[in-house]
């Protein structure tokens, strides 16, 4: 059996205000293998961050229970912290000190030597730019620095909040091309995103949660194998009366530029019969195939974080 890295059970947290008691995780049981990238979804205010927050020993879980390496927490947060490296929130680094001299600090703040230094730059593609004031770098640029000063410490654990927030698709692409480089390296990333399609480019597998409770987990491809399409997109010469015709016999038919797509499980060969007694004939017809987009929409289009 695969080792576990993270593994929670019936985790949950609640808040008090004042309309009473907030369920923002519960029940959740969460399993996170060794190496890889794992993808952990789901929409604003469905418990990721604070998820992420009571693993780091930053909330206190109100029941269940969590572990990391196998290390009952938050109990024994201090023996695995050494393997734990995080960016929960927008690390501070001194704007007029350049990354390198940031980083140095923050070696030795830490206790690691200053060759790491070298190490963490070349591993977030920053050589060449690391002797630039941190105030000059792009957005992708600082989350990149960021990265680097989580692994300072050679975690075997990377947990990213985020971590494409506000970046334009070049900076998107420089961290996805990071964190998959880093997942094959060995190193554990759990990435929370809401960029779905980056998400499906990098990570090996997936968990989407909603109202704080686990709603699908395994490898994105039998995640998404799992939903089976019920869709095909039909070409014709003559749009409006296929209309006409599948509605009338209950199929729902939607327009996609100068096509259809018609959501059924049927057979598409009925509805290719169908047509061609209306006199009306397909000169395309494609499948629509899944992707962790449209998985990630079906199972959280109900999400809302609910009092008790």
């Amino acid at each position: 059996m695969t080792d576990l890295v993270i593994e929670t059970t019936d985790l949950r947290k609640e808040y008090r205000n004042r309309r009473g008691r907030f369920v923002a995780v519960k029940g959740l049981s969460l399993h996170v293998p060794s190496g890889g990238v794992h993808g952990f979804l789901g929409p604003n205010g469905s418990g990721k961050t604070t998820t992420i927050r009571m693993l780091l020993g930053l909330a206190r879980p109100s029941g269940g229970e969590m572990r990391l390496f196998g290390k009952e927490i938050p109990r024994l947060l201090p023996e695995v912290m050494t393997r734990i490296g995080a960016i929960v929130e927008q690390p501070k680094f001194m704007p007029g000190f350049t990354g390198r001299r940031n980083l140095v600090l923050l070696a030795t703040t830490l206790g690691e030597e200053r060759r790491k230094v070298d190490e963490v730059i070349e591993t977030v593609g920053l050589k060449g730019r690391d002797k630039d004031r941190y105030r000059s770098y792009s957005l992708g640029m600082k989350q990149r620095l960021a990265i680097a000063g989580a692994l300072l410490k050679s975690p075997e654990l990377l947990i990213l909040d985020e971590p494409t927030n506000g970046l334009d698709p070049a900076g998107i692409r420089e961290i996805r091309e990071t964190i998959r480089d880093l997942g094959e390296s060995g190193v554990t990333v759990l990435l929370s995103s809401h960029i779905l399609a980056e998400v499906q480019q990098v990570c090996d597998g997936v968990s989407i949660i909603g109202h704080g409770s686990l709603l699908a987990s395994g490898p994105v491809k039998d995640v998404v194998g799992s939903r089976a399409s019920r869709a095909v997109r039909l070409g014709l010469s003559d749009l409006a009366a296929a209309t006409t015709a599948l509605e009338a016999a209950g199929y729902d038919v939607r327009p996609d530029l100068d096509h259809l797509v018609v959501d059924t499980t049927a057979d598409p060969a009925a509805l290719t019969e169908l047509l061609a007694r209306h006199g009306l004939y397909v000169n395309e017809l494609t499948p629509i195939r899944a992707d962790l987009e449209t998985v990630f929409l079906e199972l959280t289009a109900d999400d809302a974080g609910q009092p008790l």
